[in-house]
């Protein structure tokens, strides 16, 4: 292949068929706003960039998150915490029609939200389970 034959958005091609060997120099063939520019200004806020909000717990936000995710109406999740026995438990109240995806096959969807949920507590130093519940 030569350099005549890339087209603008093929992968893996290279111009000419040479390497250039300045690696140096490329920083500079950054424009603002490129993907993987790097911003010296500033440290990046995690929180900020996985869409959790600083009101709200982590394990609140993953559920959340999830339930949403999976319903067909997730305007209808609810969720509900409260604290037991130094642990806190979340129930999460979900349309009718949406429990079955909730809950999964052999409940295999609700022990993974579970799972995860439990994980962003661990991560807060929190004990977390979640109930979900049939209105």
């Amino acid at each position: 292949m030569s350099g005549s034959d890339y087209e603008a958005g093929d992968i893996n091609t290279i111009a000419g068929g040479q390497v250039e060997d300045d690696i140096e120099d490329e920083p500079e063939d950054y424009e603002d706003g490129d993907v993987n520019a790097v911003r010296e200004d500033s440290e990046p806020d995690v929180d900020d960039m996985v869409g959790n909000r600083s009101d709200e717990s982590t394990p609140v936000a993953v559920l959340t998150y999830l339930a949403k995710s999976l319903s067909d109406e997730p305007e209808a999740v609810v969720i509900e915490a409260e604290q037991r026995r130094g642990s806190v438990v979340l129930r999460v109240h979900v349309a009718p029609e949406d429990m079955g995806r909730v809950i999964g096959r052999r409940g295999r969807t609700a022990q993974a939200i579970r799972t995860l949920v439990a994980a962003a507590g661990a991560r807060d130093g929190t004990q977390v389970s979640v109930d979900i519940v049939d209105d």
